[in-house]
């Protein structure tokens, strides 16, 4: 069940806009945070169903987290989660693009 990271990083990151959009009103928590979400899901769901480029999806999406998380590191504990999930997510799904190109 290879697909299980991409699903759990989906509601990991949606939670996660959904409670920074009702903490501070911050709609670009919101659509960030469900959007990263979104894609995760749909990574998850080629990964699940076979369908060609789900791994690469999920692994530039966790650059794309890695990288809008990165500069606000030092901002406090929400940035830090962002960019150690981040950075583990595209480990793990950059390994196994690689895995898949031998």
């Amino acid at each position: 069940m290879s697909e299980h990271p991409a699903y759990t990083l989906a509601a990991l990151t949606s939670l996660g806009g959904t409670i920074g959009f009702m903490r501070t009103r911050s709609r670009p928590s919101l659509i960030a945070g469900v959007g990263v979400g979104l894609v995760y899901a749909l990574a998850g769901r080629r990964i699940q169903t076979g369908q060609d480029y789900g791994y690469e999806i999920a692994a530039l999406n966790s650059l794309l987290l890695l990288g809008s998380s990165a500069p606000r590191f030092a901002k406090g504990p929400v940035p830090k989660g962002l960019t150690g999930l981040g950075l583990v997510a595209l480990a793990y799904y950059g390994k196994k693009v690689y895995d898949f190109n031998q």
